[in-house]
């Protein structure tokens, strides 16, 4: 009787598991399904880049464009040789492959098993990446790989794709309490997370870049730094503030006047629960939506040297850039599949061309804030 066989490599099993790569990977990613955006109308915390994914090249260059702040022509004031240059900041992200693969074992290993491992290999293989894209966007965010002990990448790890991480700018990171340096941060109960800090995050970003004591000698302390533009969904401004759950432990746990005990949770109205950035919240505060992970980057170098921190993410719109580049296929991962051994082993390979980094202007993250707290285990 004649059957069909899709055998090992065969074009039509390469091109119906990318797909399935494509589409798990997106589902598993918790950055992909909540804070990820596309288009130019996009409101949200990474914005994917598809420019490469049609064409030739390895980079992707955006602007700034900075806002005007010539004084006024008054009257009959002459306006000529008056008028304002426009100012433009640019940043850029490169592209590379990235791969990893699964050894299916020899005919007699995959000849003892019921398992399809094919299908297994899949699931395993879509698991795998999703981690590689969550791990690297939180390290991307942080600007540092920290000392997270279950990531795949190593403590050494600087970057991908000859994009570097790059540390917070001084405009663009707050430590709890009163510190002012992570040198300062002590082990003692007054440097922990607390809902003070997100207030101060959200005054922060409405003064960004013309607040007093900012910019140059001399100047009016307009330091043209961008100010952190808020997430809208339904038409009402948001914020996202995203903790480690050592420090979210610091936030339920606080019963001083005013903290954790003393608001009204609450995720969003029914127009609001209707947007993934709300889905799965600790709740909202002060216009801010509170999610915490436990990939959020730690420290233990603070204060004296042994304190461990995390750094909290306070985002707004097109903080992060995510772009895709393809080989030809039209899918963002390829799947290869390939026989050695004289035939006996079966491996399983995949692969993607992207790269991910926070997105800076002028030396300046650009719709990011992060805060810096000390962070332990309760228990």
């Amino acid at each position: 009787m004649a059957r069909t066989i899709v055998g090992l490599n065969d074009p039509k099993a390469v091109k119906k598991y990318s797909a399935f790569m494509a589409v798990d990977v997106a589902k598993k990613s918790y950055w992909s399904k909540k804070f990820m955006g596309e288009g130019e109308e996009s409101s949200m915390p990474i914005q994917q880049l598809t420019d490469l994914e049609t064409d030739a090249g390895e980079y992707i260059s955006f602007d700034l464009s900075m806002q005007l702040r010539m004084q006024p022509v008054e009257g009959d004031d002459v306006l000529e040789n008056k008028e304002e240059d426009l100012k433009f900041y640019t940043d850029g992200i490169y592209i590379d492959q990235m791969r990893g693969g699964v050894n299916a074992g020899g005919r007699m290993t995959r000849k003892r098993t019921i398992h399809s491992l094919r299908k297994t290999a899949r699931r395993r293989s879509s698991d795998w990446w999703q981690r590689a894209f969550d791990e690297l966007i939180f390290m991307y965010a942080a600007g540092a790989r920290g000392i997270n002990a279950d990531f795949i990448y190593p403590t050494s790890y600087t970057g991908f794709a000859n994009n570097p991480f790059t540390a917070p700018d001084a405009e663009h990171i707050a430590y709890a309490g009163a510190a002012t340096q992570k040198s300062e941060i002590l082990d003692d109960g007054n440097f922990i997370m607390t809902l003070s800090e997100i207030d101060k995050a959200v005054a922060v970003a409405a003064m960004m870049g013309g607040g007093s004591g900012g910019g140059a000698a001399g100047t009016d302390g307009n330091t043209q730094t961008p100010k952190i533009q808020p997430i809208m969904i339904n038409g009402e401004r948001h914020f996202v503030f995203l903790m480690n759950p050592w420090q979210v432990f610091d936030v339920r746990t606080n019963s001083a006047a005013g903290q954790w005990l003393d608001i009204q949770k609450a995720a969003a109205g029914a127009e609001g629960r209707k947007s993934p950035i709300f889905k799965g919240t600790l709740g909202m505060y002060n216009n801010v939506v509170l999610h915490e992970h436990e990939s959020i980057i730690r420290f233990n170098d603070y204060g004296a040297g042994a304190v461990e921190a995390a750094r909290a993410l306070f985002l707004g719109e097109q903080a992060m850039v995510l772009a895709f580049g393809t080989a030809g296929t039209g899918l963002r991962f390829s799947w290869h599949e390939e026989s050695r051994d004289n035939g006996n082993q079966a491996i399983i390979s995949t692969s993607s061309i992207f790269a991910v980094k926070k997105v800076t202007f002028n030396g300046k993250d650009f719709g990011m804030y992060v805060v810096d707290s000390a962070a332990k285990s309760p228990a």
